[in-house]
């Protein structure tokens, strides 16, 4: 409780001001694209999630060179989302929360390297001002054992192959989905109820 409040009140020093578009993007990475992208399928007011990689310094990526941790790319996911039903600071809430662990370096569970690391992508200068309030906040208020160790980066987004793309959804029974994502969502579930969509 005293994390969501604390999101809360930093959502409210950093929230921009004016009318907001119908619908919006915020590019996040948090570990296996997988998992991310099954978390945000399950938030009402996300219209699509889309897996890939964001950031390096190629003008393209693909799976095989990113997991090589020599382009620079990180595995995140693109969501889009209708402003006017979940908000920037919504967003962050979840991904700080139960979509990753924000203190983990170069690594989330199981998966290690910097392909795996906790960046956020802002798409507009608003954003990155947010990103960077909630950052501060989260890290002042030490209710981490650990400093944060999510980034604010730039960087193109890619799309990744087909076959990642809703993996968790199209393989229910995968032993990593199992293990590792599928109590994301148990999460999203129990501490966001009003967010959750089945």
């Amino acid at each position: 409780m005293k994390l969501a409040k604390l999101l809360t009140a930093a959502a409210l020093v950093a929230a921009p001001a004016g009318a907001a578009p119908k619908t919006q993007t915020a590019v996040l990475a948090g570990g296996c694209f997988w998992g991310m992208e099954s978390v945000f399928e399950h938030v009402e007011g996300v219209t699509d999630v889309v897996s890939g990689y964001a950031g390096g310094t190629s003008t393209d990526a693909n799976y095989d060179a990113v997991s090589s941790e020599g382009t620079g790319h990180a595995e995140a996911v693109k969501i889009r989302y209708d402003p006017s039903r979940i908000s920037y600071a919504q967003l962050l809430q979840i991904y700080f929360t139960v979509a990753h662990d924000p203190t983990q370096v170069n690594r989330q569970g199981p998966d290690v390297g910097s392909s795996y690391r906790s960046a956020i992508f802002p798409q507009t200068p608003e954003q990155a001002r947010f990103a960077k309030a909630f950052i501060t906040r989260l890290n002042s208020s030490h209710i981490y054992k650990s400093p944060i160790a999510t980034k604010i980066e730039s960087g193109g987004f890619y799309p990744a192959e087909a076959y990642h793309q809703d993996f968790a959804r199209k393989h229910p029974l995968f032993p990593y989905i199992v293990v590792n994502d599928r109590p994301k969502v148990v999460a999203l579930h129990k501490k966001f109820p009003g967010f959750y969509k089945a």
